[in-house]
């Protein structure tokens, strides 16, 4: 078929009217499938069954002398921080481990900067004039309710391909209210994109006028690769450091799509006058983690190869599923200028942007057939996409079967609505 825009009227009706009997037939199926959010599946949580039975009830000694079971080592075991120390790009010394929410760490982060302030900034930024946050778009929706939820301004900046654009962050970290910039550097929430060399540098490089500026580093997807290859993403920790700013970064990341998505860890890392204020202001807020847990991690994992092991019979799972949505989007989709969607070699999502103007239609469509979206806008701060065309899919969840059949239904309902709206 040709591009939608050399179509004729008649041809463009005829098109619809098709389009909109396979449609009914689609709702006629009453489906009920979800890619909303990036959950893992349960053949997925079910590679760290085993963990169930660990560490034993007489395996709760760590390798320091501490007894797993009490309270303590807010900071979390030597030995779980050694096992992340190369996923988190930091020494042990530098790393805290948490219980299984890196929100949660995100969260009390940015909360213990708005009420106590950072190390090298004038206070607390709550008694600052209202002050702001980089949000690369698309971006991750939790992010940014973060941000609004606290009342902090969100500035969007476009993503290049190679992570934000640089020009235009550098512009605005001109500006002593701009305190923080969201960044998901590896294999993007939603689009796919590995930060590149340059943009690590710059990041690390440019100058603030904030004093406290923090670059808040998700590398929520640094070992969840969909090929065989591994991105060059460079150690922002280092980076930062060579560049006088030692204090810049803070890393997250957390096992929640590695082991039990429930009862994983969350993982923290930043300079180490940033340690010391961290475990200063959460130390206030707990006696410590669920160390149990941490060497449950400990015995299931092991080690760096154990982790590599791991994820690679997650890929397994789940490459299948990313395929199949690339191959119905193609199948339906390819030459006829309505559609474009990413291909992503790590991560959770697949990002579908659609003609501009149907992002929200496309979903209701999808909903009446039984096919539940993240909303369209989600992938924007305030909910707000200028140009109501980008759509985040999540194809880990439902089993392949399902994913296949939603992702050709996706692919219908963009088509309707492109119909719909009339050539771009």
């Amino acid at each position: 078929m040709p591009p939608l825009s050399e179509l004729s009227p008649a041809a463009l009706e005829d098109l619809r009217a098709g389009l909109r009997r396979e449609y009914e037939a689609l709702r006629s199926e009453k489906l009920t499938l979800d890619m909303t959010r990036g959950k893992p599946a349960p053949e997925q949580l079910d590679l760290a069954a085993a963990m169930l039975a660990l560490p034993g009830n007489r395996d709760t000694t760590a390798e320091d002398g501490t007894d797993a079971r009490n309270y303590g080592n807010l900071q979390g075991l030597p030995e779980t921080r050694a096992l992340f120390s190369s996923l988190m790009g930091a020494p042990p010394g530098q790393i805290v481990v948490a219980n299984n929410s890196s929100l949660a760490l995100m969260h009390d982060t940015l909360v213990y900067a708005l009420l106590k302030g950072l190390p090298g900034g004038r206070g607390p930024w709550s008694k600052e004039e209202p002050i702001a946050f980089l949000c690369p778009v698309p971006g991750y929706d939790r992010h940014f309710a973060l941000c609004e939820g606290f009342g902090i301004r969100m500035i969007p900046v476009a993503m290049t391909g190679a992570g934000p654009d640089m020009d235009a962050v550098e512009r605005a970290v001109a500006d002593p209210a701009v305190k923080g910039i969201w960044c998901v550097p590896q294999y993007s929430n939603p689009s796919g994109e590995t930060y590149g060399a340059d943009t690590v540098r710059r990041l690390a490089a440019m100058r603030a006028a904030a004093p406290d500026f923090r670059i808040f580093w998700d590398n929520a997807y640094a070992v969840h690769h969909l090929t065989a290859e591994r991105p060059a993403l460079p150690n922002i920790l280092d980076a930062c450091a060579e560049a006088g700013h030692p204090d810049r970064p803070i890393v997250f990341a957390s096992t929640s799509k590695v082991t039990l998505a429930g009862a994983g860890l969350a993982l923290w890392a930043s300079s180490l006058d940033n340690l010391r204020w961290y475990l200063t202001q959460a130390g206030r807020r707990s006696i410590g983690p669920d160390k149990l847990n941490q060497l449950r991690h400990v015995r299931f994992l092991r080690d760096d190869a154990g982790i590599a092991a791991h994820m690679e019979r997650h890929r397994d799972l789940i490459a299948p599923k990313f395929a199949a949505v690339a191959e119905a989007f193609a199948a339906r989709l390819s030459g006829l200028e309505v559609a474009r969607w990413s291909n992503p070699k790590g991560g959770y999502f697949v990002t579908l942007e659609v003609q501009d103007g149907t992002a929200r239609r496309v979903v209701a469509l999808a909903k009446e057939a039984g096919i539940a979206l993240t909303p369209a806008g989600a992938t924007h701060p305030y909910g707000r996409d200028p140009h109501d065309r980008t759509l985040r899919i999540a194809p880990t969840f439902p089993s392949l079967a399902e994913v296949r059949k939603a992702a050709e239904a996706v692919a219908l309902c963009t088509l309707l609505a492109a119909c719909e709206t009339g050539p771009a």
